[in-house]
């Protein structure tokens, strides 16, 4: 009982005062390439997401509901995005790839809170089509301002709940493998694998609790989808299918990417967990989507398209 006791304190008084982020590979000629591919990415990101964002504040027509989560998606995008990227290039280039542990833990706060904040946001985004396509005359009425408000705080109250608490259930963890994290940001499967002792707990508590947004979110997307599909299906004229399906056409895709990326990364298996397969989905969901994500948009829906059109006129001709 006593070496027990003597154990776990020595455990607890354990920890690194920094990190070696492994990253994507050990390759000089490959980390100098993909240095080149995220820099150009994050550049596009800050460019597409800051667009949106200059677009809707600038634009009256856009101050509307469905506007005013998109803006908040692209903030999202940009946090997760920057908290990433910035010290992946870095690493690229540097010999020395290491993190502070009081760092780590922040990297990690701030993803996991924006990810999961993004998660509830494109629910409450499928839910506002649902109600601008199932119930148009009370619109206004259902998705005023202040309703709006709410629901984003509660987005964002969830997601840093959520980050909180797999933060610190992670870093109570006694750290003395290895300093070296096989991936190249703090994530919680790589650092639970560094860990003295079991994480079955920590696990356990990353299943349900990653687990509650992604289906509680995916539920309501499913069903408002549901609602809006029959909507639509009763729409007699095809000009007003067409237009109805135009105004959810670039949510769907993000929605798809998103989820897809998410779902193989965070609930599935153990058995079939590797972290070859874990870094992968990690640069898609932590790269690519905040980049595709202002592209789809901006592309896919034509009032954002002309609204960054009026913008890039105005200051091109001064």
């Amino acid at each position: 009982m006593i070496r027990s006791l003597r154990t776990n304190k020595r455990w607890n008084n354990t920890h690194f005062k920094e990190f070696i982020l492994l990253g994507l590979t050990d390759n000089p000629k490959l980390q100098v390439f993909l240095f080149c591919l995220f820099f150009i990415f994050y550049i596009v990101t800050l460019v597409g997401n800051i667009g949106i964002i200059v677009a809707v504040r600038a634009d009256s027509r856009l101050h509307t509901p469905m506007y005013f989560f998109l803006n908040n998606l692209s903030f999202l995008d940009l946090c997760y995005a920057t908290i990433i990227t910035p010290k992946t290039l870095v690493n690229f280039l540097s010999t020395s790839k290491t993190i502070g542990y009081n760092e780590c833990a922040l990297q990690m706060f701030f993803f996991a809170a924006s990810v999961t904040t993004e998660c509830f946001l494109l629910g409450i985004m499928a839910y506002d089509r649902y109600v601008a396509i199932c119930n148009p005359l009370l619109y206004t009425i259902i998705m005023r301002k202040r309703v709006c408000v709410q629901l984003l705080a509660g987005a964002y109250t969830l997601g840093y709940l959520n980050a909180t608490l797999h933060t610190i259930c992670t870093f109570r963890l006694p750290f003395c493998k290895t300093n070296k994290i096989d991936h190249f940001y703090c994530d919680v499967p790589p650092l639970l694998k560094l860990s003295c002792i079991k994480t079955t707990m920590n696990e356990i508590l990353m299943f349900i609790f990653g687990g509650f947004a992604e289906t509680s979110s995916l539920t309501t997307i499913i069903v408002s989808y549901s609602y809006i599909i029959s909507t639509i299906l009763k729409i007699r004229s095809s000009e007003g299918r067409k237009k109805a399906f135009s105004t959810c056409a670039s949510h769907i895709v993000a929605v798809n990417i998103f989820y897809g990326a998410i779902l193989f990364m965070y609930l599935r298996p153990s058995s079939t967990y590797t972290m070859s397969q874990d870094r992968v989905a990690s640069v898609f969901y932590s790269v690519v989507i905040p980049m595709l994500n202002p592209l789809i948009y901006s592309l896919r829906n034509s009032e954002v398209a002309q609204a960054l059109k009026k913008i890039k006129a105005k200051y091109c001709c001064k």
